[in-house]
Order: structure tokens, then sequence, then C-alpha cells
């Protein structure tokens, strides 16, 4: 075997339909291949997406469930033991805004920030934020901090 003598495998290479509705002399006009009659031998045939060939569909056969609100305040959160280590490793100061929590990657630009209570404090903080849950309020109040709602 040399260079010169190589060609792929018998059957590997398939020529594709060249001319194909170009007339009876391309030995494929008439039906072009498509058959006849019905949707699929027409122009800009395309089946629906999920179609299953009259068979109820998969979307049809399957129960809707669950209720999205329309009113609802998506928070992201923030919890108080995740503040103290900012805090003890000097990232945060004791006054803490949004953009104190933002330049430390807590959280995003437009996000609505709450403060959950997950961990100890220990550190007075004065803290301003869209949301407190109740146990954190009370746990920041405890150790000689407050709490401001943001507008």
């Amino acid at each position: 075997m040399e260079l010169h003598n190589l060609k792929p495998a018998k059957g590997s290479i398939k020529t594709s339909k060249r001319a194909v509705g170009r007339g009876e002399g391309s030995k494929k006009g008439g039906t072009s291949t498509r058959g006849h009659k019905g949707a699929k031998s027409r122009s800009g045939y395309s089946k629906k997406i999920g179609f299953e060939g009259g068979q109820q569909p998969l979307q049809r056969r399957l129960p809707k469930f669950g209720f999205n609100s329309p009113n609802r305040v998506e928070y992201n959160v923030v919890n108080l033991d995740t503040i103290e280590s900012l805090v003890k490793s000097k990232k945060l100061k004791t006054k803490i805004n949004k953009i104190d929590l933002i330049n430390n990657g807590l959280v995003q630009k437009n996000d609505l920030v709450k403060i959950l209570s997950r961990g100890e404090i220990t550190v007075k903080i004065d803290i301003t934020a869209n949301a407190f849950s109740n146990n954190a309020k009370l746990a920041i109040e405890k150790a000689g901090g407050s709490t401001n709602l943001e507008k």
C-alpha cells in the first residue's frame, strides 16, 4: 500500500443529491424525492415542536402544577457569620451598607439584601439593608449594634 493508491472504504462515501427538482433530465424531477402529496411534500413544511405524529404530545399529557406569584420579592441573603468574619478580617468597618457588601462580592448592584441570623455576632455593627430576619435583628441589637432599613 502506498500513498498514490489509498482510497476510502467501499460504501463510506455517499454522493449528495444534486439538482433536486431541476427537471426530468436530472432524474430527480417530478416529486423531487419527496414522495407523492401530503404536508411533507410541500414547500415550507416544518413540523411543530413536540409533534409526535398525531399522538397526544408529552407536554399535553402531563398535568399543570405550581404557581409563580407575580408579586414575589426575591432577596439575596447575607448571614451574620459572614459579616462577622469580614469585620474581624478588617475588610468591613462597623458601619455597613449595601456598597460595602457589593465591594466584598457578597451581593450584586441591583440585588435586594436581607440579613439572616446564621452564626453568632459579637462585634457591634451598624448595618443598613433592605430586610432583616427577626433573629438577625435581635442578635445585632444584643451585640450593641443597630439595624436600618434601606429605602
